[in-house]
């Protein structure tokens, strides 16, 4: 018994040094989440969700074995055009009353050279959720902030079409073309601060 209980101590003691992962939290007030889709084929649209949340679980030692989770408000878009945020918030687009939220949960974690992953995961938006892939900068190494707090950042990109996901609202021109085309860039720029 006696043996038993130094194993166990010896356990409780080196465990904590063994441990590699880490868990963080978006900070919303450093992240933005951008998208860009065609205007009438012939311009870009750019907006921002202003609204963004999230948690990383973050595995320095296997960055394959991290995950990470981000909720995204769709009220919260703003393209600076009030006409346009109010139809993008409509059923026609987003369905905000209906569908609060978009988010994205990680399902594999892939390094691509020193300073670059591949994250996939399921993206839902609308109540359809789909699978989509991350290409990622960072995580940044550590830093210390004035106040004490430990941060790192990330700069992630996407294409995904949105009539996958349900938002199919459009217009065919005279020359064929669409008023808002399918395929919508997505730039998401975070900080994380660990816990």
């Amino acid at each position: 018994m006696k043996r038993f209980l130094a194993l166990l101590t010896m356990l409780v003691l080196i465990l904590p040094l063994t441990a590699t992962a880490s868990t963080w939290t978006l900070d919303p007030d450093h992240s933005t989440v951008q998208f860009k889709v065609k205007h009438l084929m012939i311009n870009n649209v750019k907006g921002v969700f202003e609204k963004v949340s999230g948690t990383l679980n973050l595995d320095d030692k296997d960055i394959t074995k991290s995950k990470v989770d981000v909720k995204i408000d769709t009220a919260s878009v703003n393209t600076h055009i009030k006409k346009r945020d109010d139809h993008l918030r409509s059923a026609d687009f987003f369905d905000a009353a209906k569908f609060p939220a978009m988010a994205f949960t990680s399902t594999k974690v892939e390094k691509v050279g020193t300073d670059k992953l591949k994250i996939a995961g399921n993206l839902t938006i609308k109540g359809v959720t789909r699978p989509v892939i991350l290409d990622v900068e960072g995580f940044s190494t550590e830093v210390k902030d004035p106040w004490g707090n430990i941060r790192r950042g990330a700069e992630a990109t996407t294409q995904v079409n949105r009539k996958d996901f349900g938002v199919n609202w459009s217009k065919t021109m005279d020359n064929g073309g669409m008023v808002v085309a399918e395929d919508v860039a997505i730039t998401l720029e975070v900080e994380f601060i660990k816990k």
